[in-house]
């Protein structure tokens, strides 16, 4: 992606929705995963020229990150999904408790292609977050957000014409 958001701020966008469940019954189900990204998709497609073909596009990628956010928390507590609409870009942001599993710790290489990744991502995410991110045209970072929280921040361009 060309522009990418200063910092990741999220007062300069406008929130669409925000999505919040326990970590237990998001985990309970893997079809949570299909039926959360449709619900993401299906809103953010609202309001361009071709709602169906980006909420298509958005769809894609938005799965593979919410299916990395359901291999990569077990700890108890809740995960939230959040939409945000800007003028060149739209956000999504995942957010869960982080597990401490020093044995998938990703290496020091892998996570400075990813700034602020958290160390409990295994390597295979970190690869499909870079393709996900050539691919996409967005910008993907996992920041940590305190001590034992993290965020999956992915921002997709606006504009319809995806090659």
């Amino acid at each position: 992606m060309e522009e990418e958001a200063s910092g990741f701020d999220d007062h300069a966008l406008a929130p669409m929705v925000s999505l919040e469940l326990n970590v237990a019954t998001f985990k309970s189900q893997w079809q949570f995963c299909d039926r959360i990204t449709e619900y993401l998709s299906d809103i953010l497609g609202q309001g361009h020229s071709d709602p169906a073909r980006y909420s298509n596009f958005f769809s894609v990628a938005a799965n593979e990150l919410v299916e990395l956010a359901f291999r990569s928390t077990g700890e108890p507590g809740r995960i939230s999904f959040s939409l945000y609409r800007g003028a060149t870009f739209n956000r999504l942001r995942i957010a869960f408790a982080r597990e401490d599993r020093e044995s998938t710790s990703m290496k020091s290489s892998e996570r400075q292609s990813l700034p602020g990744a958290g160390s409990d991502l295994k390597s295979g995410g970190t690869i499909l977050l870079r393709d996900l991110a050539t691919i996409f045209r967005a910008a993907i970072r996992i920041e940590q957000d305190g001590a034992r929280r993290l965020q999956i921040i992915a921002d997709f361009p606006s504009v319809e014409d995806f090659r």
